[in-house]
């Protein structure tokens, strides 16, 4: 059962992820107000665990010159009893290529987390986004 106010934190948790990726801000140790230590994000450029998480992002949105992200419809639940939670919302991510005639690629996804309480209040452990539509020219993925 999730209260009110595990909901409204892990919302600003969503909203402040989302504002630091697209402020890219990225100085030393950032990850570590959204991400647990051996967080993993899986996102259509890869799977990313641990340090590489924050990597793995960072190098994802360097891909293009702006981007936007906004969360829409957050369902959060806690686990009763424990410090662990699970949440979900649509995104809309709008990104800009550094160059070309068609620079926009639109991406409407769903994001699934899960989530642990810390000392410093709820990090994400687990992240997965899931694209559920796309237009524009996608980003061109080397092979692993």
């Amino acid at each position: 059962m999730t209260t009110q106010m595990d909901h409204i934190e892990i919302g600003l948790l969503v909203t402040r992820f989302f504002r630091a990726m697209d402020e890219r801000a990225f100085q030393p140790g950032w990850a570590r107000d959204y991400l647990t230590d051996d967080a993993r994000m899986v996102a259509p450029v890869g799977v990313f665990e641990g340090a590489e998480a924050v990597r793995g992002t960072e190098e994802a949105l360097k891909r293009f010159a702006r981007t936007q992200h906004m969360a829409s419809d957050l369902l959060t639940d806690v686990d009763a009893g424990s410090d662990t939670a699970r949440a979900s919302w649509n995104a809309l991510m709008v990104h800009i290529h550094h160059e070309g005639d068609d620079p926009l690629f639109t991406v409407g996804g769903r994001y699934e987390a899960e989530l642990r309480r810390t000392g410093e209040g709820w990090r994400f452990s687990r992240m997965a986004v899931e694209a559920v539509w796309t237009t524009g020219r996608p980003p061109v993925l080397t092979p692993a």
